[in-house]
């Protein structure tokens, strides 16, 4: 399926590395013009850097004037702004049943007020175009994984129900948003990654035993899913948690 963004503008937070910066390079290939955001300005000039010919913003979009700094560079310097991929996103929390005041405001401010502060600024800019919105979820908001936060999987829920409740009234805008919910990603820097290389076997026997296709995703698989949802092949989709976990969930 040929996905052409050629004259698009794709803005993507939290994209220095990792699954945000595979979503990025996947737009990129097919033409788009790419902003990449990150907090860190050292990392975000190596990923600027390593995918060549994108502009990159620093800004942390937890906070709602960044996050507002943010969209007004993206129009100031390219005019519109066509796809929003909210990215930002943690799983690092404390055990389940340590969990406090403080860190439920951290998890969700990076989880879900991340998302919601970029949408809010984002809304006006992508009605002109009639644009769309694709909010980066995990499996984790969709039912009890064992070993997962309980804040961070709290977050994830609730940013899907965000995105299933406010498609409502974007759709008034002419605006599409759905969220994506990988399951277990390998790239580089993953938790995946430090756990193969710590004791293979044990990853082996968890894919055996709980993903049916007995293998971990790539930032491809998610970046390959992103560029779909906001192609017109996807027009009629809104509203949706589209999940990339080789069928690791149980739930309907």
């Amino acid at each position: 399926m040929d996905c052409d963004f050629k004259n698009k503008v794709i803005l993507v937070t939290g994209s220095s590395s990792g699954i945000g910066f595979g979503i990025a390079e996947a737009f990129k290939k097919k033409g788009a013009t790419i902003v990449l955001n990150s907090r860190h300005e050292n990392t975000l000039i190596k990923a600027q850097e390593d995918l060549g010919g994108v502009c990159g913003i620093v800004a942390d979009v937890t906070e709602p004037s960044q996050a507002k700094f943010l969209i007004e560079e993206v129009i100031r310097q390219f005019g519109q702004l066509d796809s929003l991929v909210c990215n930002v996103g943690s799983g690092r929390s404390v055990p389940p049943g340590m969990e406090d005041y403080d860190e439920w405001q951290r998890v969700f401010s990076t989880n879900l007020w991340s998302a919601t502060n970029m949408v809010e600024v984002s809304k006006q800019h992508l009605e002109k175009v009639k644009g769309n919105i694709i909010c980066i979820s995990s499996i984790c908001g969709s039912e009890v994984i064992p070993g997962a936060p309980t804040t961070y999987s709290v977050a994830k829920a609730a940013l899907n129900g965000y995105v299933k409740s406010t498609s409502r009234a974007l759709g008034k805008l002419g605006i599409r948003i759905n969220a994506v919910s990988p399951g277990n990603i390998l790239f580089e820097d993953s938790i995946w990654n430090k756990k193969i290389k710590e004791n293979k076997e044990e990853v082996m026997s968890m894919l055996d035993k709980e993903v049916p296709i007995m293998q971990l995703g790539d930032i491809q698989d998610i970046g390959e899913l992103c560029c779909y949802l906001s192609s017109s092949y996807a027009k009629f989709i809104t509203g949706s948690v589209c999940v990339a976990d080789g069928g690791q969930t149980r739930s309907f």
